[in-house]
C-alpha cells in the first residue's frame, strides 16, 4: 500500500504542534516550580521577621516602635505577595484543587499575624510594671510559637503539594517521552522514504530497476515521466492527431491511476467542439487538425499527474479529473472551457474564428463503472447542446430539467 505525502505532512504538522504544546506546558510547569520556591523563600523570610520582632532593643522605646511598625507592615505585605503568587498556580487551581485550602491558610496566617503584631506592640509599650510586662512577654512568645507553627504547616503542605505534582508529572513525562521517541522515529522513517522516492525520480538513468516507490505522489510523477516511453511502446493507445490518449489509452491510463486518487473526487467530463463535425467540413483538414491539437494542448495545461485526458471522438474529448472537492473539479472544467474560448484561429477568407466547447460534467460514484458514468455524462452533454453552446452543465441541471 502506497502512502500519501500530503497525509504524512499533515500528520507531521499535527505532531510538531503537539511537541510545541508539550514545550509550552513544560515551560509553564518550570515557572510554577519557580513560584513554589518563591513561596518557600517568602515564608522563611516571614519567620525571620517574626523572630526579629521578639528581639528588638527596648532601651529606646521610640526606635523600637518605629522598627516594630515597619516590620509588622512588612509581614502583611509578604502575605499579600503569597496571594498574588497563587494566582499563577494553574495546576494547583485546575488539576490538584489546592487553591481553596491554600487561601484559607493564608487568611488564617494573616489573622495570626495581626494578633502577633498586637501582642508585640503591647510588649514594647509596657512600662515598668513587672507583672504586666511578664504577661505581655509570655503572650508574645505564645503567639510567636502559634504563628511559627502555622508557617511550618504551610511549608509542609507546600512540600506535599510539590511531591504530589512531581509524582504525576513524572509519569506523564515518561509517557510523553515514549510517544515522542516513537513518533520521531516513525516520521524519520517516513521522511527518509520520501527522500528516497525523490532521489529515485531525480535519477536520469533509473539504475534501481527493482525499487518500489513508497508514496502515491511519487508514483504518479513516475508514471507521468514514463508516459512518453509507454506511448512509444503502445502507439495504438494514442490519438494520431493530438498525441493524447484515444479511448483505449484512456481506459488503460484510468486503470493504472485509479488507485492513486486517494480520497479525491473523480469527475468525468465530455467536451464537444461546438459546430464542428465530420459531415459539415467547416474547415480544411489542415486547419481541423490544428484546432484539435491546440484544444488538446490547452486541456493538457490543466492536467494533474493523476488525471486522464483523451480524444474519444472526432470532435469530443473526455476528461477524468481528480480533485479535492466537487467545486474545484467544476471550477477547473470551467477554466478549461474559458481557455479554449480564448483561442484565436485565423481562417483564410473568414478571418479570426472563435472555437467554443460544450460539456457534460458528472462526479463518478465509487460503485458505478466508468462506462456507465461516461454514458451519463454524454446525456448531460446532449442536454447542454440542446440549450445552447459554450456551456458546461452538470447533474443538477438535468434534475432541474425534469422538474
Amino acid at each position: 500500500m502506497k502512502h500519501s505525502i500530503k497525509k504524512i505532512f499533515m500528520n507531521l504538522n499535527t505532531y510538531l504542534f503537539f511537541v510545541l504544546l508539550i514545550a509550552f506546558v513544560s515551560m509553564m510547569l518550570t515557572l510554577e516550580q519557580q513560584l513554589s520556591f518563591d513561596k518557600i523563600n517568602n515564608l522563611n523570610q516571614q519567620k525571620k521577621i517574626l523572630k526579629s520582632l521578639t528581639m528588638l532593643d527596648k532601651g529606646d522605646r521610640e526606635v523600637a516602635l518605629i522598627q516594630f511598625n515597619g516590620k509588622s507592615v512588612q509581614l502583611h505585605q509578604k502575605i499579600d505577595t503569597l496571594k498574588s503568587l497563587d494566582k499563577y498556580d494553574y495546576s494547583g487551581k485546575y488539576i490538584f484543587s489546592h487553591e481553596d485550602v491554600y487561601l484559607n491558610d493564608l487568611n488564617e496566617l494573616s489573622n495570626l499575624t495581626t494578633k502577633f503584631n498586637d501582642a508585640a506592640h503591647q510588649f514594647y509599650i509596657e512600662g515598668s510594671n513587672k507583672g504586666a510586662k511578664d504577661l505581655a512577654e509570655k503572650n508574645l512568645h505564645k503567639m510567636f510559637t502559634i504563628i511559627t507553627d502555622k508557617i511550618n504547616s504551610i511549608l509542609l503542605k507546600n512540600i506535599e503539594y510539590n511531591q504530589e505534582k512531581y509524582n504525576i508529572i513524572k509519569i506523564v513525562t515518561i509517557a510523553i517521552f515514549i510517544i515522542v521517541l516513537f513518533a520521531t522515529l516513525w516520521y524519520r522513517k517516513k521522511i527518509f522514504s520520501i527522500y528516497k522516492d525523490i532521489e529515485y525520480l531525480y535519477q536520469i538513468e533509473k539504475s534501481k530497476k527493482d525499487y518500489t516507490i513508497y508514496t502515491i505522489e511519487a508514483d504518479a510523477i513516475a508514471m507521468r515521466m514514463n508516459r512518453k516511453n509507454i506511448t512509444n511502446d503502445n502507439p495504438t493507445m494514442l490519438d494520431p492527431v493530438t498525441g493524447i490518449n484515444n479511448h483505449k489509452g484512456m481506459i488503460n491510463s484510468y486503470s493504472n491511476k485509479k488507485n492513486l486518487k486517494d480520497s479525491n473526487f473523480t469527475a468525468i467530463i465530455i467536451l464537444e467542439i461546438d459546430n464542428f463535425s465530420k459531415r459539415k467540413h467547416t474547415f480544411s483538414q489542415e486547419m481541423t487538425q490544428s484546432i484539435l491539437k491546440k484544444i488538446a494542448y490547452t486541456i493538457s495545461l490543466y492536467e494533474q499527474p493523476i488525471d486522464v485526458i483523451a480524444r474519444t471522438d472526432y470532435n469530443q474529448f473526455t476528461l477524468i479529473l481528480s480533485r479535492a472537492s466537487k467545486e474545484q473539479a467544476f471550477k477547473d472544467t470551467e477554466l478549461i472551457r474559458q481557455s479554449i474560448e480564448e483561442l484565436k484561429f485565423n481562417i483564410p477568407e473568414k478571418g479570426p474564428v472563435v472555437i467554443t466547447v460544450s460539456g457534460g460534467f458528472i462526479i463518478k460514484p465509487n460503485n458505478t463503472s466508468l462506462e456507465e458514468v461516461i454514458r451519463q455524462a454524454k446525456e448531460i452533454l446532449q442536454y447542454a447542446k440542446s440549450t445552447g453552446t459554450n456551456r458546461i452543465l452538470q447533474t443538477r441541471d438535468m434534475a432541474e430539467k425534469e422538474i
